[in-house]
């Protein structure tokens, strides 16, 4: 049986008959996926069919259709109408119904988002982009094609509290290599942006030292903003790669990132007037790379681990000391530095105003309140589930007939069998 596309009436009467049941759903995806060609050849005329569909009700029809309207190039002018119907069904859509054709559905919020682009308007994609992530994702461990989208709109729009609510879950499942390294590249810019450094690095440090066979663009920038936030939140930087890296990106990384590795390296010799002279003479590069807002930190963060270093030696202090020792102009900017480390929490200090005596004090947490076990309580929930989750890996890729069919040829490369026999002198 053929759907009947021979006119806008019978197309719409045949999608309102079959979205009923989950049984004449699937058969209606069957029916439209044979119907898809004479549907996108004829979009403009099936267009009409939109304002006859309920989109709540009828969503698999109205998402093939829809799809095959947003599919050809959409001028500027026409950008704005288009987006209204495009929302308005991602927000109403049956989940049910477009999982049955979830690459349309990808295909026409992946249009949004270009829609968006053209208008200037991220902010428009923000909600939506996040509706169908909840609606598309079958587990909150799994990344879909829409995960970098949305976090790229959230970046434009500085909607980084947003970004970040997707951010909380550990992705275990991974469909496409680019998504990952996009998701992780554009993650980490949110995480900096709300000053969250440590995740930040964790996701710039999963793009670096995820597999590659070659080198890509997202993992040069990802390096070079690694390097970066690890001299703001670390106060170091340090050039090995761990042994789990790929071998193009530890051959590659540092040629492409030469600025930022010198940079780190003028870092490590902790004169502030050496620093600022490199950063100077590089401002230009490290503008065209959108970095310089990260390396004024860099310079920033130096004063700041020079203040960090005395709280190692000294209990008590003076304002005017600490900007003596730390290369800090006046007393004053030393004052505004320790006050910044303090509301931070990385130095526990009090400053006496009087005598501008700054007085040096352990770390007050006694790891006993109710917050710190409910940390500590949900860090070990973490732990065990994420050790839950790689022995379920372990053991279905050591059931996977093709890990199991090249581990057996590397094994034939170095079979005992091949080597000689232990030497007579040798033997006990």
């Amino acid at each position: 049986m053929n759907l009947n596309v021979n006119s806008v009436d019978s197309l719409v009467t045949e999608i309102q008959g079959l979205s009923g049941s989950s049984q004449d759903v699937a058969h209606l995806n069957n029916l439209l996926k044979q119907s898809e060609d004479t549907i996108r050849s004829q979009a403009a005329t099936f267009a009409s069919c939109l304002t006859l569909l309920d989109p709540s009700v009828h969503s698999l029809g109205y998402l093939y259709i829809l799809e095959a309207c947003t599919a050809g190039p959409v001028p500027e002018a026409q950008a704005n109408e288009l987006i209204l119907p495009v929302v308005r069904f991602i927000d109403v859509c049956n989940v049910e119904q477009i999982r049955l054709a979830s690459d349309k559905f990808i295909s026409v919020c992946k249009r949004l988002h270009e829609l968006v682009m053209i208008l200037n308007a991220p902010m428009r994609a923000v909600g939506p982009l996040l509706t169908a992530i909840l609606k598309i994702q079958p587990s909150p461990e799994h990344l879909t094609p829409l995960h970098p989208d949305f976090l790229q709109v959230c970046l434009l729009a500085k909607c980084y509290k947003i970004g970040y609510s997707i951010l909380e879950d550990d992705i275990c499942e991974v469909d496409q290599p680019r998504d990952f390294f996009l998701y992780c590249y554009y993650g980490g810019m949110i995480c900096t942006g709300q000053k969250r450094y440590a995740k930040a690095l964790e996701l710039f440090h999963n793009v670096v030292t995820a597999p590659m066979s070659t080198m890509n663009a997202i993992a040069v920038e990802a390096y070079k903003k690694y390097i970066l936030v690890s001299l703001i939140h670390l106060r170091q930087f340090s050039a090995n790669f761990p042994k789990y890296t790929s071998s193009v990106a530890q051959r590659n990384l540092k040629n492409f990132s030469q600025p930022y590795v010198e940079l780190a390296i003028s870092y490590s010799t902790g004169n502030i007037s050496e620093l600022k002279a490199y950063v100077q003479a590089n401002q230009e590069r490290f503008e065209n790379g959108n970095n310089l807002g990260l390396v004024k930190q860099v310079v920033s963060s130096m004063y700041k681990r020079n203040i960090q270093k005395l709280t190692q030696t000294y209990l008590t202090l003076s304002l005017q000391d600490i900007a003596n020792t730390a290369n800090i102009n006046t007393p004053k900017e030393a004052e505004m530095h320790v006050l910044e480390m303090i509301e931070d929490g990385e130095i526990y200090a009090t400053i006496n105003q009087k005598d501008g005596m700054v007085r040096f004090l352990e770390d007050p947490e006694q790891y006993k309140t109710c917050e710190m076990i409910e940390h500590i309580d949900s860090s070990i929930q973490r732990i065990m589930k994420l050790s839950k989750k790689l022995t379920t890996t372990d053991e279905s890729l050591s059931c996977d007939p093709l890990y199991l069919s090249k581990v057996g040829r590397e094994r034939q490369r170095f079979d005992f069998d091949d080597f000689d026999n232990v030497p007579q002198k040798f033997n006990l």
